[in-house]
């Protein structure tokens, strides 16, 4: 398996529907004093992987970031080389969670973005000129307007998956159809080249991601829930290993705390992969503006020594009363 570290870059995530954790008899100063995240070469992952490393370093923790596709990932977790996981889009990745979860080694600490969906997205001057529906992508017309190509991510990537199945499937007229996978940077660079012109493209889009801010895009209703059930809506779920919630539980309740609306998100995701500004800087200026939410998700969460962790982290960091 190949990856490389990346010191001080942590994971982050966290769940709104799961039920705290009991404490377990560890105690602070026997827990791992290193959690190990693998953060795919995503924007968002990325930035909130920043964001909890700079939280987890105040509480006194180590943290080290891996670059690793999602299917090695899954695969890492169980062979106990990660410790958690903050980017499990489902039900882009449903296979490999449910294979993964079956194994009976992962705790699902829930969703950790509200908002977030996937789905055909297209240019608003095409939305507006009748391309409402992916039902419209199988009219013979329409689809030479967009010269019968979806532009997508990298392959092996969930979202790839499906794409791939719809072909297979002539899901919405598409067995005929051509995929560009590229990369994210790839496909967008695609996107603005033909807005620029006024072209037709139709593309898998996402949200949160600074494409929902800097693009005017429209998202084409799923008559068939081919991205998933509710119109593509997705869940962006922390996943970490069992061995790493029982033996510490203090990392782990602060992990099930962290949760972002997805337009939190799509803006630190602008900074960081529109702006270019390092995601450290990105993350420290968000939890600067939000202190009531950087409260709350540290409510009963200490540092290793046992100290408030919110006063710990208040100070160190300098943000603001809530």
């Amino acid at each position: 398996m190949k990856a490389f570290d990346r010191p001080l870059t942590l994971a982050l995530a966290g769940a709104l529907l799961v039920a705290p954790f009991a404490w377990s008899s560890t105690t602070l100063a026997e827990e791992p004093a290193l959690v190990r995240f693998s953060v795919p070469p995503w924007p968002g992952v990325t930035v909130k992987s920043a964001l909890a490393a700079q939280l987890l370093e105040v509480l006194g923790y180590q943290t080290r970031q891996q670059e690793l596709g999602s299917t090695i990932t899954y695969e890492a977790l169980t062979q106990h080389e990660l410790d958690a996981f903050l980017a499990a889009w489902l039900p882009s990745q449903q296979s490999m969670y449910d294979t993964t979860m079956e194994k009976g080694l992962i705790v699902d600490l829930g969703n950790n973005v509200e908002g977030a969906r996937l789905g055909f997205a297209v240019p608003s001057y095409v939305y507006d000129a009748g391309v409402t529906s992916a039902e419209d992508l199988a009219d013979e017309a329409i689809a030479d307007k967009f010269d019968r190509t979806v532009y997508s991510i990298e392959v092996g990537s969930g979202m790839s998956d499906t794409l791939n199945e719809a072909v297979e499937n002539d899901t919405y007229g598409l067995g005929d159809w051509k995929l560009s996978e590229t990369s994210t940077p790839g496909m967008l660079s695609a996107v603005d080249a033909a807005i620029d012109r006024g072209e037709w493209i139709v593309f898998a889009g996402w949200t949160p991601h600074w494409m929902n801010i800097e693009y005017d895009i429209e998202y084409l209703t799923d008559t068939q829930n081919m991205w998933g059930p509710e119109g593509g809506r997705s869940d962006v779920r922390t996943l970490v290993t069992s061995d790493f919630a029982e033996a510490a539980p203090n990392a782990t309740r602060l992990l099930d705390q962290l949760s972002f609306t997805a337009d939190d998100q799509s803006a630190m995701i602008r900074g960081f992969s529109y702006e270019e500004r390092e995601p450290e800087a990105v993350a420290l200026a968000w939890l600067r503006a939000n202190p009531a939410k950087v409260q709350a998700f540290l409510e009963g969460v200490t540092t290793r020594d046992g100290e408030p962790g919110w006063s710990a982290v208040q100070q160190a960091l300098e943000i603001p009363d809530a």
